[in-house]
């Protein structure tokens, strides 16, 4: 199968349809990843509250570790997407390549520290005696699949950025399908099951917290041994050139530190932010916990349209630019801006509508469901400014206009969500509510400063050659 990839500098497509064939497989992988990402959240919930949270508890501080790769992922597709738009493959199989040597020399070490700690972190967050065991044992077993896990991310920013956005859709669906897959059989003991008026007795291994996390290793194991072999796919016009070995182009290795180092600080900073509004959130109990878990976790379906529009914005700007077009680059912001608010809008309405039925997908606990919901129909009305800030970031992401980025994202970060979800939980006594309150006026503030850096227009020049 070859690999297909979009390029702006064919403009007999219309912008709006150029966006959509970008956007789609994005949004498509959302829905699948979103989709079995509920149905793990459920099979894991019915377990009970403890069980929710033993695999939540370490998620903050884990994708702040994650967020380095992710911001290494950033600095690359920016790059690709120059390249692609100047029309320099020779340029992206380099990028290709370094994108290897990032992972060698980064991502196995950050894979090494993440397992060393995987009893430290779920403590350090404030996990509860009656579920800290269970979430060493998760974090251990899913942090041994977690090497592939960052081998898919490095490559699928890779296949972004030249405008590929299919693969990475396989590629998760893949990953995603196979966790569902092994889930059904690890998480539970020997059951009966009744299918459309049959019965039969379906094998379990009743491994329930550790077989979640046997069948995420796996899943992630699959979908890292797929990235590698698109990138190395003797069809693909992009194919990893491996001339030069290991050692990196120092001209190219500093134009991607350049991009990612203030990406790397904006999703730690990011992280950091969660970290200790989560371990806060502890602070309220199991059923918060379990509650704030499962919020995010219904929250998620708006990030489907969501992350689509920004993709397809950090591409076609990024490509826009290589190919020296300015104003076609401005010409796609302002159509996925307007595409991303109108989709929102219903996104948000749907939320609020349906929020208990979300909930009650994941668990069963009556004291969850009422504080989950209530925190969701709050969530709803935060997808509109929520997607305008996302497009804004991924446009200046696309132009390699990280700095901003990361300026923008550590002012409201700690001065806006941090402190103020802190004060309200631990200084004045306030519940998970209050803490949703803090996070929309935090998503307001970052639209508005993203808003006000796109105008000055100096996003355009970030990358000089």
């Amino acid at each position: 199968m070859a690999v297909k990839s979009i390029n702006v500098a064919d403009e007999s497509r219309s912008t709006f349809k150029t966006i959509l064939l970008l956007a789609w497989p994005v949004f498509l992988e959302q829905v699948l990843t979103t989709l079995v990402s509920y149905a793990d959240t459920a099979m894991v919930g019915a377990l009970g509250a403890w069980a929710t949270a033993a695999v939540s508890i370490s998620n903050s501080p884990i994708m702040m570790l994650n967020g380095i790769i992710m911001s290494l992922g950033i600095g690359i597709t920016a790059l690709v997407a120059r390249a692609t738009g100047a029309q320099e493959p020779e340029k992206v199989r380099q990028l290709m390549r370094h994108a290897i040597i990032a992972i060698i020399f980064l991502g196995v070490p950050i894979w090494l520290v993440t397992i060393g700690l995987h009893r430290m972190i779920p403590k350090w967050m404030g996990a509860a005696p009656e579920y800290l065991d269970a979430a060493a044992t998760y974090n251990l077993i899913v942090c041994i699949g977690r090497i592939f896990m960052i081998t898919s991310m490095m490559f699928n920013s890779v296949f972004r950025g030249y405008g590929d956005t299919k693969t990475p859709l396989i590629n998760n669906t893949l990953t995603n399908v196979v966790n569902v897959f092994f889930n059904f059989l690890l998480i539970y003991p020997t059951r009966e099951i009744s299918l459309f008026g049959f019965n039969f007795t379906m094998w379990g291994a009743g491994l329930e917290v550790a077989g979640a996390a046997i069948a995420t290793s796996i899943g992630m194991a699959c979908g890292g041994i797929m990235a590698l072999s698109v990138a190395f796919r003797r069809s693909n016009p992009y194919r990893v050139s491996m001339e030069g070995g290991l050692k990196p182009d120092m001209a190219m290795a500093k134009q991607i530190i350049r991009i990612s180092v203030p990406a790397m600080l904006e999703r730690l900073c990011m992280s950091s932010s969660g970290i200790l509004v989560s371990s806060s959130i502890a602070k309220l109990g199991t059923v918060s916990v379990a509650a704030n878990s499962l919020c995010l976790t219904a929250e998620s379906m708006s990030y489907m349209p969501a992350f689509g529009f920004q993709t397809a914005a950090t591409t076609l700007v990024g490509q826009s630019l290589g190919a020296k077009r300015p104003d076609r680059a401005k010409q796609f912001v302002h159509t996925t801006l307007l595409m991303g608010t109108v989709t929102m809008c219903f996104t948000g309405l749907l939320l609020f509508i349906f929020s208990r039925q979300l909930i009650g997908i994941f668990t069963p606990d009556a004291d969850v469901i009422d504080l989950a919901s209530k925190c969701l129909r709050f969530v709803a009305f935060m997808q509109p400014p929520q997607v305008i800030a996302w497009i804004f970031a991924g446009v200046l992401r696309g132009a390699g206009d990280t700095q901003f980025n990361f300026y923008i994202t550590a002012g409201t970060n700690w001065f806006i969500r941090t402190l103020w979800s802190v004060l309200c939980i631990r200084v004045f006594g306030f519940g998970l509510f209050s803490v949703q309150v803090v996070i929309m006026v935090e998503i307001c503030a970052r639209m508005l400063l993203s808003a006000l850096r796109y105008r000055t227009g100096k996003w355009q020049m970030a990358i000089k050659h």
